[in-house]
Parts: structure tokens; sequence; C-alpha cells
């Protein structure tokens, strides 16, 4: 239990950042799977476009912090290959 002012303060602050984070990494996880259901539905269009909408969330959250850059780079090229794979 955080007992000090400035340990309570970094508890408030933590509970912040969570629920900010939690908040985004759903957004972009929703975005992810709306590329996923367009892929398996064999829409190559649907699919290319929900790919785009999809990549600048992602890497917003690499810069937010909510995920690492070599992470969010490897998504975006398996996901790009499957939307390309499309016929």
């Amino acid at each position: 239990m955080a007992n000090s002012p400035q340990a309570k303060k970094r508890a408030r602050q933590n509970e912040k950042r969570f629920a900010i984070n939690k908040a985004r990494r759903s957004r972009i996880r929703t975005y992810l799977r709306k590329v996923e259901e367009a892929i398996a539905s064999g829409d190559k269009d649907a699919a290319a476009a929900a790919l785009r909408a999809a990549q600048p969330e992602l890497m917003r959250g690499v810069t937010k912090g909510v995920f690492h850059k070599n992470t969010a780079s490897r998504k975006m090229s398996r996901l790009a290959s499957r939307v390309k794979a499309l016929g």
C-alpha cells in the first residue's frame, strides 16, 4: 500500500495511464479484427481498406508506448501479405 504522498500520486497516475492504455490497446485490436474479418470473408477491397485504416492506428500505439515498434511492424507486415495473397 502506498504510504508517502509521492507513492500515492504515482498510484493515481498509474491507474489513469492503465485506463488510457487499455482503451488504446482495445481500439487497435478492434481495427486489427476488422482486417481479419475482411480477410476471412475473402473481400480484397474491404480488407485493403481496413488495413489502410488500421495502419495509422497501430503506429500511433507505438508512439504512445502501447506496442513495441517491431511488434507493430510485424503485425502490419503479416496482415499486408495476407491481404495481398487474396485473389
